[in-house]
Formats: structure tokens, C-alpha cells, sequence
């Protein structure tokens, strides 16, 4: 299980953000060509991938590259961001399967060229229309390198003609969808059901956050490193969590070597999907222990050269 619970947008050309993102604790650092790199800054920024990608993964955080989605600035920031150390394409506005194609030829095309291991890089897809939303199925039965989807929140809400609300009323239905359609064809959910733009509203971004998880997103974008561990805590279960599926488990092991298929644990019935849910809890507890202990030993082999 890959655990994404963090994923901190940085513009690749600030160089003091980018010298410090590996020490933020970001399960994954998203290098940015797109949104927050004005036009005239886009080659500049694109020529400062390659380096940005390896001071970024120093501590373990997956790497992701946001391209743009614009056919003059498509295939050069893709070429720039293949090449090894990168985790994933980040590609946004996607509305159609033909995105999906051509984005996973053009990595296979620069895998190649960059002595990358064929097949290894991933693609996270963003939704931010309408109009993607509705194609979302076909838009992932496209691709063989999906790894992750997400829903672009303002963006959305500006295709809706609304102002992002304190509650993400207006977001509910294409996050649920989203989800949706993504635990059907078995890739990772990210968002929360708000804007992220407020970071500064550390109680209003957990709310959101808490939202985005119980709807079934596993993780989150932020903008700002205060809001990592607000999403490293979100979408972690708690120690309270894990004792009380540790003792579902139990006990319902316990009741089918007698032969039954449900009992009870703390007056509440315990049957199979119960017991399948805590199971779930754990296998995703020992992912996070295991993402914090990668993160730890790459921090102390930095440390110690």
C-alpha cells in the first residue's frame, strides 16, 4: 500500500522552498510548472526540474512534476521532468481519455531516452471541469500508469460560477463521484471537501480535510507546509483506532474457529465486512509506520554524510 496522506505543491523556481522540502514531512512533494509559475517564467522554471527533483526526494517524499496542459508547453515539461528520481506526472485539466494516451506515450518515449526503468514512473490525473468529471471513467480506463486522481477545487468551483463555501456543500457531489470511480478501478482518491487556498484557517483546512476522508479520499494536496501535518494527521488512524480493530479482529477470528461468522465487540455487532474494515485500518496503520520509518532513516543518512 502506497501511502500518499501529504502531497505539498512548491514552485520549482524559489529556490528556499525548495531547499528546505525535504524536511517538511511530506509523504510526497509535487515541483510545480503550471499554475504558480507565470508565463514568462515557464523555461526558466522547466530548466530547474532536474536538479529540484533530487533536493526534493531527499527525505524520502515521492516526487511528482505538475506539467502544464498546453500544447506549446506539454511536451517540453514533460521531457524536462522524466527522468530518474521522479515518481509521477502530475497532469491537470484532464477532460479526455486522448490526454491520458498521449501523456503515457510521451513517458514511455522519455523513459527511454533518459535511462529511466521502463514503466516506472506513475501518473496522477486532476480533474477541474465539468466536463471531466463526466468522462472520468472513460478517462481512466485510458491509461495503464494511473496511479492517483484528484478533483481541483477551485477550479471546479469556477466552472460552476460559485465561491468555494466554508462547508464544500457545492464540492460534494464531484468528490463523491471521484472517489467513486476511483476505488472501482482501484487507484488512489485524493482531496478534501474545501478550497485549500485558505492555509491560514488551520482549523477550517482540518475540517475540510476530515470531510474529504470520511467521504474515502486517503490523502491530500496542500500549498503550505503548515498544512502537512494537518493531513499527515487526518488521514492517519489514531492509536484509539488501531486497539479497536486489533480487537474486532480478534474476536471475530475467535468466533469463526467456533464455527460462526459474527459476534460482538463493546455492545456493537461484529460480522465480515466489519471485520474486512478493521483489517483495512490496519494494513493502512503499518503502511504510515512504514512511511515514517523511510522517512526517518533517509533524514539520518542525510544527516550523517
Amino acid at each position: 500500500m502506497r501511502v500518499q496522506r501529504s502531497l505539498l505543491i512548491l514552485p520549482v523556481n524559489v529556490p528556499r522552498f525548495i531547499e528546505k522540502a525535504h524536511l517538511r514531512g511530506a509523504d510526497a512533494i509535487v515541483l510545480d510548472l503550471e499554475d504558480s509559475i507565470p508565463p514568462d517564467e515557464k523555461d526558466k522554471a522547466r530548466d530547474m526540474v532536474r536538479e529540484s527533483i533530487g533536493m526534493v526526494g531527499r527525505g524520502g517524499a515521492d516526487v511528482f512534476v505538475r506539467v502544464n496542459n498546453d500544447p506549446t508547453l506539454f511536451e517540453k515539461d514533460v521531457h524536462a521532468a522524466v527522468i530518474p528520481g521522479l515518481h509521477a506526472v502530475f497532469l491537470p485539466k484532464v477532460e479526455s481519455p486522448d490526454e491520458v494516451k498521449e501523456t503515457e506515450a510521451l513517458i514511455s518515449r522519455f523513459e527511454s531516452d533518459h535511462g529511466v526503468e521502463k514503466g516506472s514512473i506513475r501518473l496522477s490525473l486532476h480533474i477541474e471541469t465539468p466536463k471531466g468529471l463526466l468522462r472520468m471513467q472513460e478517462i481512466v480506463a485510458a491509461g495503464t500508469r494511473i496511479e492517483s486522481m484528484s478533483l481541483g477545487m477551485d477550479d471546479y468551483c469556477r466552472e460552476l460560477g460559485v465561491e468555494p463555501s466554508q462547508a464544500g456543500t457545492e464540492l460534494f457531489y464531484p468528490l463523491a463521484m471521484m472517489v467513486t470511480v476511483c476505488k472501482a478501478a482501484g487507484i488512489i482518491p485524493i482531496g478534501i471537501l474545501g478550497s485549500v487556498a485558505g492555509y491560514k484557517d488551520q482549523e477550517g483546512f482540518r475540517k475540510a480535510a476530515e470531510r474529504g476522508r470520511r467521504l474515502g479520499c486517503t490523502g491530500a494536496f496542500c500549498i503550505h507546509p503548515d498544512q502537512v501535518d494537518i493531513l499527515n494527521s487526518v488521514f492517519s488512524p489514531t492509536a484509539e483506532q488501531v486497539e479497536h480493530a486489533e480487537k474486532i479482529v480478534k474476536a471475530f477470528e475467535e468466533a469463526m474457529a467456533k464455527g460462526r461468522a459474527s459476534t460482538t465487540v463493546d455492545d456493537r455487532m461484529v460480522d465480515t465486512p466489519v471485520y474486512k474494515r478493521a483489517l483495512q485500518l490496519l494494513e493502512t496503520a503499518e503502511a504510515v509506520s512504514e512511511k515514517k520509518r523511510f522517512h526517518a532513516e533517509a533524514l539520518s543518512r542525510l544527516a550523517s554524510s
